[in-house]
C-alpha cells in the first residue's frame, strides 16, 4: 500500500524584496549546504538523459540515496520548483516549491513548501523527525541570514566554521599581503589600489568557499563599489605575487556556464562540447573566454563539493524555465527589463525572438510544434501573460533567456589587450598554431617620421637615446587608455585597444607631447593609422599576436600620416564615441579616399583626423 505523502510549509515576512532575495534562495546549491544537505555526486559516466535530467546520489549516515533530478521550473524572481524521483533510499518522490510575492508596504512574503513521499516504513518515520527537528531550524537561520545580507546589499557573507571546507596558511597569507602592498607602492595612485589590495586579502581568508572558489574581478568591483580595472589590476598583481591563481573558463554560448577551465592560454582547446545544451562550439576572446580568480593552494585550499545542480542561480541569463509535458499548456506572468529575449527549447532546433518595450503587447501566445517555431519575433511589453502551448510529440524543456551577456565577465579579448597584462604575463600565448576569434579590435600602427634623418643630424647614440625615449612617451599613453602594445619593430609599434576612441585619444595626446618635448629635445613626429574590425589571435615569436583584414589594413594606413594627424579608417570613424571625441575636443577632421596596397580592388574611405 503507498505510503502518505508529508507535506512541509514554512511562511516568512522579510525585509528585503524578491529581487533582492532572489540570488540567495535561488542559489539552492548554498542554500543546501547552510541547511545541512550532504554533498552530491552527479553521474557523469552515465547515458545523458532528456531534458538535462542528471543521475545524482549521496550518503546520509551511510546510507546510499540515489535519484533522477528533474529540471528546474522558475520565473525570476518570484518562484522556483523541483521534484525528484527516487530509486534508492527512503524516498520515493519529493518536490520543493518557492514562491516570493511582494509585500504592498515593501519586503517579501515567502512561502517554502515540500511535499515528500517515503519509500519505506523508516522512511515514513524518518521523513518527518528531520525535516522538524534538523532541517527546520537551520532552514530558518539559513533565510534570516540571507534577508540579512539581501537588505544590506551583503553578496558573501564570511565563511562560516560549520560549512568551510578550506585550509589556510595564515603566516603566508600575511606575507603575502606586505609584499602586494610593496609592490603596488611602486604603481601609479598607490593610494587607491593599496584599501582594495587589503580588502582583497580580507575577502580570500574570510569569504565564504563558494565565492572565493570563482573571482569575478568586475564583480568584487561592483560589489565593493570600486573602479574595475582598478580591481582587476590588483587581482592580476596579486596572482603574480602568489596570492591567487588565474584560470580561463570556456563558456557555453547557451548556458553560459564553464565546460572547461584552462590554467594558461596554451590549455584552451578551440573546440568544446556542452553536455548539458548538448552541443559543439568554437570559442572565441571576446564572449566565450572569461579570466577568473581563485586563491593559491599555499594560501587557502578551497574545497568546494556540490550540493545541488541545475538551480536557477547557474543561469542568471534565463529569467523563466518551464517543463511542459506532451499536450500540457500553461500562462506566465512575467515581468522583465526592457531589451531583447529568446524563446528556446532544450530538445528543439530554432528559437523565438521576444523583444520588451513599453509599448509591446500585455499578451503573447507560442506554441510549440514539430515544425518549428513562429517566423514573426514576439513584441511585448514589461509585464506580460505568456501562454505556453506544447503540441510536439514529447516533453519539452522551454527557456526564455536575455541575448545580452553580462559585463561583469573579465574577457580574454579584453585583458590580453591590456598592457599591464602583457607586462605581467609575457609569457601567456597560445599554442603554436591555434587560431581564436577575437571579436572587434582597434589595431594601431606608428612610426617615427624621418628616423633615418635624426640619426645622420644628431649622432647614432643621441637618436638612438631620443627613439628609445619616445617608446616610454607611447608605451605610456597606450597604457593609460587601456590599450597594449603587442610588438615593435624598429622604430615602429603595433598595438590593440577595445576601444576606438581610446586609440584616438592616445595617439593625439602622443603627437602633442612629441612635438613639444618638456626637456627642450628636438621635437618628434609620430605617424599613426587606426582601424576597427574582427582579429584573429595566434602565437607569434612566443607572444600573443593578432592577424587579419583588419590588421593589414592598419598598416597601410600608418604611412598615409604626416606625422601631426591620425589617419582612421570608415570603421573607426563611424564609431558613436570616436564622433563624440571629435565633436567635443574640436578636431580637424579630412576625408579622402584611396586604394590600399594588397586591396587595389577596393577604394577606402579614410579620415585625416589632428588637432586644429
Amino acid at each position: 500500500m503507498p505510503l502518505r505523502e508529508y507535506h512541509k510549509r514554512w511562511e516568512f515576512d522579510l525585509k528585503s524584496p524578491p529581487e533582492k532575495l532572489w540570488p540567495f534562495i535561488a542559489d539552492t546549491n548554498r542554500f543546501n549546504r547552510d541547511t545541512g544537505v550532504p554533498s552530491i555526486e552527479v553521474d557523469s559516466a552515465g547515458k545523458r538523459l532528456r531534458n538535462a535530467r542528471r543521475k545524482v546520489r549521496l550518503s546520509i549516515y551511510g546510507l546510499p540515496v540515489e535519484w533522477e533530478e528533474q529540471p528546474f521550473e522558475w520565473v525570476k524572481p518570484f518562484r522556483f520548483g523541483i521534484e525528484r524521483v527516487y530509486n534508492k533510499g527512503p524516498l520515493a518522490r519529493m518536490r520543493v516549491l518557492a514562491e516570493l510575492t511582494p509585500k504592498p508596504e515593501g519586503g517579501t512574503h515567502l512561502i517554502y513548501q515540500i511535499w515528500s513521499t517515503p519509500r519505506n516504513i523508516p522512511g515514513a518515520v524518518a521523513i518527518p523527525m528531520q525535516l522538524n527537528l534538523v532541517v527546520a531550524r537551520r532552514f530558518r537561520d539559513s533565510i534570516q541570514k540571507f534577508d540579512d545580507s539581501a537588505f544590506k546589499g551583503v553578496v558573501s557573507e564570511p565563511v562560516q566554521p560549520n560549512t568551510s571546507q578550506s585550509s589556510f596558511d595564515l603566516s603566508r597569507l600575511s606575507a603575502l599581503k606586505q609584499k602586494l602592498i610593496a609592490d603596488i607602492e611602486t604603481t601609479e595612485s598607490p593610494e587607491r589600489k593599496i584599501p582594495i589590495a587589503e580588502q582583497l586579502v580580507d575577502f580570500l581568508e574570510h569569504g565564504d568557499d563558494l565565492a572565493v572558489a570563482r573571482i569575478r574581478a568586475y564583480k568584487l568591483a561592483d560589489d565593493w563599489q570600486e573602479p574595475r580595472r582598478l580591481v582587476l589590476e590588483v587581482c592580476l598583481r596579486a596572482t603574480r605575487m602568489g596570492l591567487l591563481d588565474f584560470q580561463w573558463d570556456l563558456l557555453c554560448p547557451l548556458c553560459r556556464g564553464p565546460q572547461e577551465s584552462g590554467h594558461s592560454l596554451k590549455d584552451i582547446q578551440t573546440d568544446v562540447h556542452c553536455d548539458t545544451c548538448k552541443i559543439d562550439f568554437t570559442v572565441n576572446f571576446d564572449r566565450y573566454v572569461e579570466l577568473t580568480f581563485r586563491p593559491n593552494p599555499a594560501v587557502r585550499r578551497v574545497s568546494v563539493p556540490s550540493y545541488c545542480i541545475g538551480s536557477p542561480h547557474w543561469t542568471p541569463h534565463v529569467v523563466a524555465q518551464q517543463l511542459l509535458p506532451a499536450g500540457d499548456q500553461r500562462e506566465l506572468t512575467l515581468p522583465l527589463e526592457p531589451g531583447s529575449y529568446r524563446l528556446r527549447a532544450l530538445e528543439l532546433p530554432g528559437s523565438q525572438d521576444v523583444t520588451v518595450s513599453p509599448d509591446g503587447e500585455s499578451a503573447a501566445q507560442v506554441t510549440l510544434s514539430n515544425n518549428g517555431w513562429n517566423r514573426e519575433p514576439l513584441h511585448v511589453s514589461e509585464t506580460f501573460s505568456l501562454a505556453l502551448k506544447n503540441e510536439t510529440d514529447g516533453e519539452q524543456l522551454l527557456i526564455l533567456e536575455r541575448m545580452e551577456w553580462s559585463d561583469q565577465a573579465t574577457t580574454a579579448a579584453e585583458v590580453t589587450a591590456l598592457q599591464m597584462f602583457r607586462d605581467l604575463f609575457a609569457s601567456e600565448a597560445l599554442r603554436p598554431g591555434e587560431q581564436i576569434s577575437v571579436g572587434t579590435l582597434t589595431v594601431l600602427f606608428t612610426d617615427l617620421r624621418h628616423s633615418t634623418q635624426l640619426y645622420r643630424e644628431i649622432g647614432d647614440a643621441t637618436a638612438f637615446g631620443r627613439v628609445m625615449s619616445h617608446f616610454d612617451v607611447v608605451r605610456k599613453a597606450i597604457a593609460e587608455h587601456d590599450g597594449a602594445i603587442v610588438k615593435t619593430i624598429g622604430d615602429a609599434v603595433m598595438a590593440v585597444f577595445r576601444s576606438a576612441a581610446d586609440g584616438l585619444l592616445a595617439m593625439l595626446e602622443v603627437q602633442e607631447a612629441l612635438a613639444a618635448p618638456p626637456d627642450g629635445s628636438i621635437p618628434l613626429q609620430l605617424k599613426a593609422g587606426l582601424n576597427t574590425g574582427p582579429c584573429i589571435a595566434v602565437t607569434l615569436n612566443d607572444r600573443l599576436d593578432y592577424f587579419g583584414s583588419t590588421v593589414n589594413i592598419a598598416a597601410r594606413l600608418e604611412p598615409l600620416s604626416s606625422g601631426s594627424d591620425v589617419i582612421i579608417s570608415g570603421s573607426v570613424y563611424e564609431d558613436a564615441k570616436v564622433r563624440e571625441v571629435i565633436e567635443s575636443q574640436g578636431l580637424s577632421v579630412v576625408e579622402f579616399d584611396m586604394a590600399l596596397k594588397g586591396f587595389e580592388n577596393e577604394r577606402f574611405a579614410l579620415w585625416r583626423v589632428s588637432r586644429r
